[in-house]
């Protein structure tokens, strides 16, 4: 039983619902909407909880919980789905080609998709949303790398410096360590940070600039493995701030990139949980 769903039968009382999202690292298909037949027939098959779709009414909250934080009776329990699912549907993305990229520590990529694609060599895997797939991939770039090299305010005042218009001719790998998954996949691969201009905003040009390339072969490579073509990109993590770097990204990968207004998990899971409920009226 997944975390989500333990907090979930704490609410309802109703032992084993899950949601096809959550399931899918136990082996549920949600392609064919079950279990494929050789892990039902493992014995301990029967522990498997059923599956519902994300966002779907499991039943009433429980009586002593609704009693004691005030719930209203009509109150409905709803199904959930993983957290970084939660933070895409937070961004509010609902056709083919609307992407997500997440700038926090590394660089993780969500793209919209009317096609499954799962290749392991990447790390490249789906999950179901509704009648379409949220197609993904998650590079060891990112924000760990740059602060590495900056302090925070120096990436405020280097990036004001920078004119987003003008490729940087610096090409780097930008990594915090050895080893890389995706678009690459190489585990001795080496952060390639140099050679080092004497100017410090060149060289955080160069940096994001190349971080961007990155974002850009990850959204190619999951077109090349049959995904949706990327149309739009919002943006979520701390790298959204830098309006800099947005720019950046919007001239390299050649299509809108803006930040989205909600990122936030717990936004994404309030909205299925509207959805659930919607359903029972």
């Amino acid at each position: 039983m997944h975390q989500s769903d333990w907090l979930l039968w704490l609410l309802h009382g109703e032992y084993g619902v899950s949601d096809y999202n959550n399931t899918l690292k136990v082996g549920y298909d949600p392609e064919i909407d079950s279990y494929p037949s050789w892990l039902m027939s493992q014995p301990y098959a029967y522990m498997l909880p059923s599956v519902r779709a994300p966002g779907a009414p499991i039943g009433s909250i429980k009586e002593d919980v609704r009693a004691q934080f005030g719930f209203p009776k009509n109150c409905v329990v709803c199904t959930g789905t993983t957290d970084s699912i939660a933070a895409f549907l937070a961004a509010r993305t609902t056709e083919p080609g609307k992407a997500v990229t997440s700038l926090g520590s590394t660089l993780a990529i969500k793209l919209l998709s009317n096609a499954r694609v799962d290749d392991a060599r990447f790390g490249v895997y789906s999950h179901r949303l509704d009648d379409m797939w949220l197609v993904g991939g998650a590079s060891n770039t990112g924000g760990a790398v740059l602060r590495q090299l900056f302090t925070d305010d120096q990436l405020v005042a280097l990036s004001h410096e920078i004119d987003p218009s003008v490729p940087s001719l610096l090409d780097y790998y930008p990594l915090p360590k050895r080893g890389e998954r995706f678009p690459v996949s190489d585990p001795n691969m080496m952060p390639r940070l140099q050679p080092r201009p004497e100017s410090d905003t060149a060289y955080l040009h160069g940096i994001l600039e190349s971080i961007a390339r990155i974002e850009a072969k990850g959204y190619n490579l999951l077109k090349e493995l049959g995904a949706s073509m990327v149309e739009e990109v919002l943006t979520a993590g701390g790298g959204a701030r830098n309006d800099k770097w947005t720019a950046i990204r919007g001239r390299v990968l050649g299509v809108p990139v803006r930040k989205a207004e909600q990122t936030e998990a717990a936004y994404g899971a309030a909205l299925l949980a509207l959805k659930g409920a919607n359903a029972t009226h």
